[in-house]
């Protein structure tokens, strides 16, 4: 394959988000899962210190913010989603210090950071829910999770029949001290993590404490997960459904993306813009001249609904920033299901005045250089390699057509590196939770979650001086950044290439409509400004007219007398001007 680009813009964030209010509408931001991402003490598990050491890469990479998955402290019962103490970093990772000196670092590179928070569910080590189990029937503290005497002639029934996310029941019973089956405790998740009761007003303090916590600290906003799931609809009805699982995402449920949800984040907004930038801090501390500042900071949803236009819910003017677009996510290679996802997209973050977000892969899901390896429609979590050459090829295209669409970008680490999924792990290295419930999830995450490679040679290509918590595959060493680094037409090359050319063309980044151009079946095309967008989704070469000069191409182009020839799953970026 080959590439072509035009000089990229002065690879430094710190030029672009220098002055920008909304920094968060065309922000391209990186996912970085600290456990796979770097090594620096050579346990064989990444860390913040591993995460600051490589800064500089993500700096000349070209992203604008890093979000960082959960690094507090936690017993790791869900890869660190079952947070035991939310104003502390797991000894695994580092500590409050390295925390801090990440966040300054990060800031001196011209980086802003994002950080994980976790408001659905505690693990159940969290104080206050080993001191509920404790204090027996009556505490207060279990008034802050769903506590509840069980159904049947002795409570031996679960309270209703909801099913976990991960599989088997949503509920789970507890011994009292005495003994005796006590009550049961609700868990959308694995047990370890019991839901909190977001009916009542000490769990709402503790969150907003919490984020002045980090906002203090320094970040620059805050990633939600499981933000549709915190309330539940009153009294816990029954779903009756044997098939809940398979309705995730395409329903609405009594335990997700309910309206009260929305009281909480607008309560939440209040405090964010507190902190926005040139005025008087909380403390009373002027932000004058410290330009991660300036724009304020932002809040980013995972939110799984049933359509885009719930997700714009979350994105209200005085609610959330940034929803995840999931529904983009698992849009299968086809031009025609593409258009009609973009657009719904951009019809719907319009009327409330927030950004689209575009994303292929993150910890959660088969990365995309894999999912287009293989047939449509076996959802994002696919147990087969694919055709490997295809899925790459399908990867950088598709990688060029988000960065062209209005609004913001994610990127998951070491998707610029083209890797794909790690579909052979051994079933005794398997951590995903998920695993090892029968009826949930598929459980294969952990193939997405590898480490990822720095180097062609070491234990673990660079990733640290020892092993790696997941093993790596012996032909991860010629993907490695390493392997990739200057070498035109590599994966890594192509997406810093768009990156600067994104940075440095006026009409990319922000926005909320494209301009369709005609094209042939299996091709999008369309127009913003001066700039045009070509992706051929098709097997085959397909010829378009000569736009202008070309400044990046995922695949081979050539111009012929005809037009231009886009060959098979290749995605081209033409100026105009």
């Amino acid at each position: 394959m080959s590439q072509h680009s035009a000089d990229p813009a002065p690879n430094t964030a710190l030029a672009t988000v220098a002055g920008h209010r909304d920094w968060w509408r065309d922000a391209v931001i990186y996912q970085v899962y600290p456990r796979s991402f770097a090594d620096s003490n050579g346990d064989g598990m990444g860390d913040l210190e591993g995460v600051r050491s490589r800064l500089p890469y993500l700096r000349d990479l070209g992203v604008d913010a890093v979000w960082l998955s959960p690094f507090y402290a936690s017993p790791q019962a869900d890869a660190g989603y079952d947070v035991a103490d939310y104003r502390a970093v797991d000894p695994m990772f580092g500590n409050l210090l390295d925390a801090d000196a990440l966040i300054r670092d990060a800031h001196e590179h011209g980086l802003r950071i994002i950080v994980d928070l976790v408001p659905n569910h505690s693990s159940d080590q969290y104080e206050w829910f080993k001191r509920a189990l404790a204090e027996g029937p009556g505490s207060p503290l279990r008034d802050r999770y769903h506590f509840r005497p069980g159904k049947g002639a002795k409570g031996e029934l679960p309270p209703n029949d909801w099913e976990s996310i991960f599989g088997g029941r949503a509920w789970t019973r507890i011994t009292e001290l005495d003994g005796t089956p006590g009550e049961w405790y609700l868990h959308l998740f694995a047990p370890e993590q019991p839901d909190f009761n977001w009916e009542h007003p000490a769990v709402g303090d503790e969150f907003r404490s919490i984020l002045r916590f980090w906002l203090d600290m320094g970040v620059d906003g805050f990633r939600i997960d499981v933000a549709h799931g915190l309330v539940k609809a009153e009294g816990l009805p029954d779903l009756g459904s044997h098939d809940q699982l398979k309705l995730l995402g395409n329903d609405v449920m009594p335990f997700f993306d309910q309206d009260g949800v929305h009281a909480i984040y607008r309560q939440w907004r209040t405090i964010l813009d507190e902190y926005a930038g040139n005025k008087e801090g909380p403390e009373g501390s002027s932000s004058e001249g410290r330009w991660w500042e300036t724009g304020g900071r932002i809040f980013v949803a995972e939110a799984w609904t049933p359509t885009v236009e719930r997700t714009a819910n979350y994105v209200r003017p005085d609610e959330l920033h940034q929803a995840f677009n999931f529904q983009y996510l698992s849009t299968a290679w086809d031009a025609e299901e593409l258009r009609v996802v973009i657009d719904r997209t951009l019809d719907a973050m319009r009327p409330v005045g927030a950004p689209a977000t575009w994303v292929l892969s993150n910890h959660d899901v088969t990365r995309h250089a894999t999912r287009f390896a293989n047939p449509p429609g076996l959802g994002t979590q696919i147990r087969t390699a694919g055709d490997r050459e295809l899925g790459l090829r399908r990867a950088r295209a598709a990688t060029l057509l988000m960065l062209a669409l209005p609004g913001s970008a994610y990127i998951y680490q070491g998707e610029e590196l083209g890797l794909p999924d790690v579909v052979d792990l051994p079933d005794e290295v398997r951590q995903d939770p998920a695993y090892f419930r029968g009826a949930g999830q598929d459980g294969f995450r952990d193939g997405c979650r590898v480490p990822i490679p720095w180097t062609r040679e070491g234990r673990s290509y660079g990733f640290g001086s020892g092993g790696s918590w997941l093993p790596q595959p012996p032909s991860w060493a010629e993907l490695s950044v390493e392997a990739q680094q200057s070498v035109p037409g590599s994966t890594l090359e192509l997406y810093r290439s768009a990156l600067g050319v994104r940075r440095a063309t006026p009409d990319l980044g922000a926005g909320d409509a494209v301009a369709w151009l005609p094209a042939p079946e299996g091709v999008l095309a369309f127009r913003r400004g001066e700039f045009v967008c070509v992706t051929n989704t098709t097997g085959r070469p397909v010829t378009v007219p000569v736009y202008g000069r070309v400044l990046l191409t995922s695949g081979e182009v050539t111009e012929t007398a005809d037009g231009t020839t886009v060959s098979a799953d290749t995605t081209a970026w033409w100026t105009t001007a």
